[in-house]
């Protein structure tokens, strides 16, 4: 369980942009982009100041719903399509959509949550569960994620009876991935083999009561920073498994609530479209951004903004960090 006292307050937080829609999944680069998720069918461009510049899938396009998405080099983004028709698409900034990966291990991809390239150039995708719709996997018993990875032999499912997963990150060796299992609290990881495949799980902290991790980030001291849906958590994890409360913004009373129908099976989308807070809108994902890595922004599954605060230790540099569009 993280320290009870949050070490930084609400009036260290910080609102830009207006006009997103579901900012779930945020992408920082070190000229000061910011690109966020957005549910009218692409990726939204932000700074710090100005209106944001959207890259939406043309007229006629298969109607997506972005959750996670990754940048690439040549400044297109792979979009994990939340949907339930699933999948992983290519959108270039033309607005050209084009299917990345629909099937897997002949199986139809269900929604999908996140997507991630890797310093290799391979691409890893999270489906969170095969029941649909979701909110049926909002259960601590089901145990139907499973993590996709593709390269140049093509893609395969690596990882599977996960807990609703959710974002992933690899560590700074390339020796294990880390990910979030929503619903069934905990943080765990794999290490990675020679031909990406995963073995060895183990566990690396749980969660407690109203704690819910969706997004993951590392910091340069090799610690995670992850966030949690419905309480408005951010909470830093040591190597160790030890976890320190960053931030918080909820009610006790609702976060109690939904927490006794998360014990009783019967959490369902109210549980996460009506949370009750005072400035941050049930926060997803969190980037380090800035100048210095040291900003981290927050995505969010309700909001039109994106909250930010800064930190004392320096985020580590992800993969697109230089990608400058």
């Amino acid at each position: 369980m993280p320290e009870s006292q949050a070490a930084l307050s609400l009036d260290d937080v910080t609102l830009i942009g207006s006009g997103l829609v579901r900012p779930e999944c945020l992408v920082c680069t070190s000229n000061g982009d910011i690109y966020s998720a957005d549910w009218r069918g692409g990726v939204a461009k932000s700074r710090a100041f100005g209106p944001h510049q959207l890259f939406q899938a043309e007229g006629g396009a298969e109607a997506i719903k972005p959750n996670g998405i990754a940048l690439q080099q040549d400044g297109s983004f792979l979009i994990a399509n939340l949907d339930d028709s699933g999948g992983v698409f290519r959108l270039d900034r033309d607005g050209t959509l084009s299917d990345v990966l629909r099937q897997v291990d002949g199986i139809d991809l269900p929604a999908t949550n996140f997507v991630m390239v890797d310093d290799r150039g391979r691409v890893w995708v999270t489906v969170s569960t095969r029941r649909s719709p979701r909110a049926l996997g909002y259960r601590p018993d089901v145990d139907d994620g499973f993590i996709v990875m593709i390269d140049g032999k093509g893609s395969r499912i690596v990882a599977d009876g996960l807990g609703y997963t959710n974002e992933v990150q690899i560590d700074s060796r390339g020796t294990w991935l880390y990910v979030n299992e929503t619903f069934a609290r905990r943080l765990s990881r794999f290490r990675i083999g020679e031909h990406g495949e995963l073995h060895d799980k183990q566990v690396v902290t749980e969660f407690g009561p109203g704690t819910f991790p969706d997004g993951l980030a590392f910091d340069m001291e090799d610690h995670l920073w992850i966030t949690s849906i419905v309480s408005n958590r951010v909470i830093r994890v040591a190597p160790d498994g030890s976890q320190q409360l960053i931030l918080e913004d909820c009610d006790p009373a609702h976060l109690e609530e939904v927490e006794k129908a998360f014990q009783a099976g019967t959490m369902d989308r109210p549980h996460l479209d009506q949370i009750k807070s005072r400035k941050l809108r049930n926060i997803s994902s969190l980037a380090f951004g800035g100048r210095d890595l040291r900003t981290a922004f927050l995505g969010c599954l309700l909001g039109e903004r994106i909250a930010f605060f800064r930190t004392d230790v320096m985020g580590r540099p992800p993969v697109h960090w230089h990608f400058n569009t």
